[in-house]
């Protein structure tokens, strides 16, 4: 019995350890679009480019008018200096650094988020009520840069 106890301690500690040294947790992964719009939603494309330009004019509106810095934080991994642990309800707000989200989600999703809200967490709809869709297109570069070396812009729209 000692011994099984031991195994199953010594496997859910490994299972931690492999979530976080080799990716992110995979609910992080999956999309918040409805699935009946979700093809439609990742044919949209960026069409500003994503130069220093761009990126500094999203930068302004994530940390001003946009208010996404509220929630993202200002290093944009998802708690900003506002929040309190565990004040929240549901998903803490979207770790930008992350790599493998960067990766999996397409401008054109995060666009209908900013468009639709998230179902199921804080992030409520943001076009048209703050930002204008050319100014939603400035932020997700701006978003899209903390994935990336900061020293050099995107040139195609996607990480």
């Amino acid at each position: 019995m000692r011994r099984s106890i031991t195994t199953l301690f010594a496997a859910a500690a490994f299972a931690s350890w492999t979530v976080s040294v080799f990716g992110a947790n995979e609910a992080v992964l999956q999309p918040r679009v409805p699935v009946d719009q979700l093809q439609a939603a990742r044919t949209w494309k960026n069409p500003l480019p994503a130069t220093e330009e761009t990126i500094e004019k999203g930068k302004k509106l994530f940390h001003g008018k946009a208010f996404c810095v509220t929630c993202h934080g200002r290093d944009g991994k998802g708690l900003g200096g506002d929040i309190e642990p565990g004040t929240l309800k549901g998903p803490l707000p979207r770790d930008f650094t992350d790599k493998d989200w960067q990766a999996a989600r397409t401008d054109g999703e995060l666009l209908w988020i900013l468009k639709n809200g998230s179902k199921g967490t804080a992030m409520a709809p943001f076009i048209p009520l703050i930002l204008t869709e050319e100014e939603a297109w400035q932020v997700l570069h701006y978003v899209r840069s903390f994935g990336q070396n900061r020293d050099k812009p995107q040139t195609d729209g996607q990480p």
